[in-house]
């Protein structure tokens, strides 16, 4: 059986608070955004069993602002520490441990989620204009190995990379 691996990136943060990177909280733009993002999974029928995100502050209400608009519960979102600024080996260390039936959507952060994409389709994306696979908001989905333990270079398949602009 295959799995997916849905790529969520958080919404726009607001700079312009005095918190920490931690503690950050999204924009109205952010939030607007996953609105955005939780409708498009929904109608394109791609809604996850699991969602693992960041426990930063514009991660995890990015995450549970999508999933409201999927319909599912809080339960449904596990945070972990070892998202948050992560590296590529972090993140497919967090994604080995995944239940081996479910459709997962990990919420995090750039450049982690750039890199484990690029690291996961071997490279050979074209990056836009902008430098920016993952702007905020944006989703990517991936065709994945049969095990969530086989993951290595060039083990998925991209079958969709959309941004907020195109998801209205």
């Amino acid at each position: 059986m295959s799995r997916e691996l849905l790529l969520l990136r958080h919404g726009k943060s607001d700079w312009d608070t005095d918190t920490s990177d931690f503690e950050r909280p999204l924009k109205k733009r952010g939030k607007k955004g996953a609105l955005c993002a939780g409708r498009w999974l929904s109608n394109h029928e791609l809604v996850p069993d699991l969602v693992i995100s960041s426990p930063a502050a514009r991660a995890i209400r990015t995450a549970r602002v999508a999933c409201k608009v999927m319909g599912l519960k809080r339960s449904r979102i596990l945070t972990d520490d070892h998202v948050y600024l992560a590296s590529t080996e972090e993140l497919i260390d967090v994604l080995r441990d995944c239940p081996e039936k479910a459709r997962i959507m990990l919420v995090g952060h750039n450049p982690g989620l750039e890199e484990l994409l690029l690291y996961l389709v071997g490279g050979d994306l074209v990056v836009p204009d902008d430098g920016k696979l993952l702007p905020t908001a944006s989703i990517a989905v991936l065709k994945m190995p049969d095990s969530w333990r086989k993951l290595g270079k060039g083990c998925a398949r991209l079958l969709l990379l959309t941004r907020p602009a195109e998801m209205a």
